[in-house]
């Protein structure tokens, strides 16, 4: 039986600088990324909702000008939210990871704020990540308390809720990744989390720089080999 690879959308924006990385994943873990700039979706030389999944990567998007991912945020929202809000409804899977997280809070797709970090510093490292559920389309592949490392580069990655919202996404089981050593303060050392409908993931670390092991591992192929499965 013939069967088509699931068509990713990468979207690029000025100042992201993972679209590559995000793509190379997605390709290995058997999907068909393309990389779209965001001025390709609000001339409609490109739509959303011909793709089956949408990748927010890493970098700093406009500068990261008014806070991290803020104007990305106000720019989707204000101009794709009605496709976005659409494409989620549908259950298609969305993950922003690091500035695309920062996107998702900002957007109001994922509850919750990410703020600098702890130290006040820039980090740039590897960490270790406790993979704290393995029900749900982004970790299959993964075992629970199963623990991985990815990198991070962040200075505003020190994830804040109210105690009301930490204890609902504890509770039900949206908490998909923790630190073992936190890195920038991180509420309940919280390193990635799902919103209600469990298709929207954000995450701090970077799983698309850890796919190939002249790269440096293989700890975030299991993450995207994951979500093709659950689409093909």
């Amino acid at each position: 039986m013939i069967t088509t690879p699931p068509r990713v959308l990468i979207l690029q924006a000025n100042g992201t600088n993972r679209d590559h990385d995000a793509a190379l994943a997605c390709e290995l873990a058997g999907a068909k990324p393309e990389i779209v700039h965001i001025n390709q979706l609000l001339s409609g030389e490109r739509r959303l909702l011909d793709y089956g999944m949408l990748v927010l990567p890493g970098g700093f998007s406009y500068g990261d000008d008014l806070g991290a991912g803020a104007l990305w945020a106000l720019e989707m929202h204000h101009r794709l939210g009605e496709d976005l809000a659409h494409f989620a409804a549908t259950g298609r899977p969305l993950l922003g990871i690091c500035n695309g997280f920062q996107v998702l809070t900002e957007s109001g797709l994922l509850p919750g704020a990410l703020m600098r970090n702890a130290g006040l510093k820039f980090v740039c490292k590897p960490v270790t990540l406790r993979v704290e559920e393995s029900q749900s389309s982004f970790t299959r592949k993964y075992e629970k308390g199963q623990t991985v490392t990815f990198p991070v580069a962040h200075g505003e990655g020190n994830y804040y809720a109210d105690d009301e919202t930490l204890n609902r996404l504890e509770g039900e089981g949206r908490v998909m990744f923790r630190y073992q050593d936190n890195p920038n303060g991180s509420a309940r050392d919280i390193a990635g989390i799902l919103n209600e409908k469990r298709n929207v993931l954000g995450l701090m670390p970077h799983p698309e720089r850890v796919v190939d092991p002249a790269t440096g591992g293989t700890d975030g192929r299991a993450l995207f080999q994951s979500l093709i499965e659950a689409l093909s």
